[in-house]
């Protein structure tokens, strides 16, 4: 039989208070009004933040983006009914990334399914076997289900029988536990002798650079690793993998999910090349290539490489670099690539930048250097499975469950801002982080005229399917959600509206062509 509902909805919130459990998203409904009374009840005694959003798939993105950047369990709750798979997208997010969120979806007792009961369905184990669930009646379920909530989501569907209302408040009683000490892992020793690079994907951490000094190697970090910085970057590494360079690689050390680069992904896979692996997080920790030593800890080295190959590297991304830069003043007007550059210079230390997908985390993976060692700058995207839904939602969580930072910065495409427009509707009690929303409006979807099908034997079919243009006036949308908004462009203009933020969320839109998007990349692949 299924527990009294204010109790089991006040053992549901001790149980996320035990797991450690700060921030709680949740949006309104009737069957989840247990629940989301006793939340209020513990944001009261200010044992947790409460936030609420009228959008499910909103709500747990922002909750995503609050995990990624706190690195501690937040949970998203809901009613019952098409609310609960509004989750859905997040949760396949934090699975493939490891992200620590917990989906508390409120359901009908067992005996209404299969019945014609308003609001129900089948909700157990509705996310599939991605996502560990548990069809809750009890408060002694609870310590078991949420077991192993820091390697990834779990799923509590709880069952809230009538009444549904409390007849008093609730007080918690749990303590939330104390971060533990970080801990490195017991490291494996690498030996020199292969020509090695390391190669740091999304959210691996300072351990690669840490590595790649040590040894003398040169380090190929996409820009949300968390190791781009220190003087070992190579920041042109894709096109340089294209030349002899690339050819000479014997073995590669890669440490998480490199996934913006067809040439890293070729060299991965090259027959004859060593692939030294440490084990990914996430749902699909299995790599797609052949791996010759894969490791749980980190890597190190007790000598350095012969300072040549690090330096021939060196001097080839130097002029190469220089050469991409003179490619893109050439143009004479704001590109892309200007954009992600002015962004990339507008982070402070302790500053937060969060990249959408698509062309603008490859734009920045061009044209970024490195961000010097110390800064402390938290760059990070939503790579597990590299969606655009839910980014603006994220990155306003990741501003929210990081305090500390001086300046946050969200850098997407245009149709990735129209996407999540439902992130800006905040009631008037919500916390509203300091964010700049930087656009780059080409009108559509670029990415894929860099793609095979951007080529001129499928123009006809192009922008109906993939440029999809929407003609949106971004001024105007922000006016209604009374949100600031600059449109500007060119480069003077828009480093002038980074360095003047108005406080609270504004919007950059920074307005680009995309008509010669395809021809600018080739040119610029051309310079290898």
């Amino acid at each position: 039989m299924t527990e009294n509902s204010t109790v089991l909805a006040r053992a549901c919130v001790e149980a996320l208070l035990g797991v450690g459990v700060r921030h709680v998203v949740v949006a309104p409904g009737s069957r989840n009004a247990p629940l989301s009374l006793a939340l209020v009840d513990a944001a009261a005694a200010d044992v947790l933040t409460l936030h609420t959003r009228i959008d499910e798939r909103t709500g747990a993105f922002l909750a995503l983006g609050i995990a990624k950047s706190s690195r501690v369990p937040v949970a998203v709750v809901t009613t019952s009914g098409t609310a609960t798979a509004n989750l859905h997208p997040a949760l396949m997010e934090a699975a493939h990334a490891g992200v620590p969120l917990i989906a508390v979806t409120a359901d009908r007792p067992a005996r209404l399914r299969g019945t014609l009961a308003n609001q129900t369905t089948d909700q157990v184990a509705l996310y599939g076997a991605a996502i560990p669930s548990t069809d809750v009646i009890s408060g002694a379920e609870l310590a078991g289900a949420l077991a192993g909530t820091e390697l990834g989501p779990v799923h509590l569907n709880v069952q809230l029988d009538e009444p549904l209302l409390p007849a008093d408040r609730f007080v918690p009683t749990t303590v939330q536990p104390d971060r533990g000490p970080w801990t490195r892992g017991t490291p494996h020793l690498l030996a020199q002798g292969p020509r090695t690079v390391v190669v740091a994907g999304d959210d691996t951490g300072p351990g690669p650079r840490v590595l790649a000094e040590a040894a003398g190697w040169p380090l190929l970090a996409e820009p949300t690793s968390g190791a781009r910085n220190g003087p070992n970057v190579i920041r042109a590494y894709r096109l340089l993998l294209g030349t002899e360079l690339g050819d000479q690689v014997e073995r590669v050390v890669v440490a998480g999910s490199p996934t913006l680069s067809r040439p890293v992904q070729r060299l991965l896979a090259r027959e004859g090349i060593e692939v030294v692996s440490r084990r990914a997080r996430g749902l699909w920790a299995d790599r797609p290539h052949p791996v010759s030593f894969e490791y749980d800890g980190p890597f190190e080295v007790d000598e350095v490489a012969d300072p040549a190959w690090l330096e021939s590297w060196r001097d080839a991304d130097r002029t190469l670099s220089a050469r991409i830069d003179g490619v893109l003043a050439d143009q004479g007007e704001l590109t892309p690539y200007d954009v992600a550059k002015a962004v990339h210079a507008a982070v402070p230390d302790e500053g937060l930048l969060f990249v959408g997908a698509s062309n603008p985390v490859r734009d920045l993976d061009l044209v970024a250097g490195a961000y010097p060692v110390g800064g402390r700058r938290l760059v990070i995207a939503n790579r597990g499975l590299a969606g655009i839904d839910g980014t603006l939602s994220s990155a306003i969580g990741a501003t929210l469950g990081r305090p500390h930072t001086t300046r946050a910065i969200l850098y997407v495409g245009d149709v990735t801002f129209l996407h999540d427009l439902t992130a800006l509707v905040l009631g008037p009690a919500e916390q509203r982080p300091d964010l700049t929303i930087v656009v780059a409006n080409d009108n559509g979807g670029s990415i894929f005229a860099t793609l095979e099908q951007g080529a001129a034997e499928y123009a006809d079919s192009f922008e109906k399917v993939f440029g999809t243009p929407h003609g949106v006036d971004l001024g105007a949308l922000c006016n209604g959600l009374r949100i600031p908004h600059w449109k500007v462009d060119d480069a003077a203009e828009l480093a002038h509206a980074l360095a003047n933020p108005n406080g609270g969320i504004d919007v950059v839109e920074a307005t680009i062509r995309r008509d010669n998007r395809r021809d600018l990349d080739a040119r610029i692949r051309s310079l290898a």
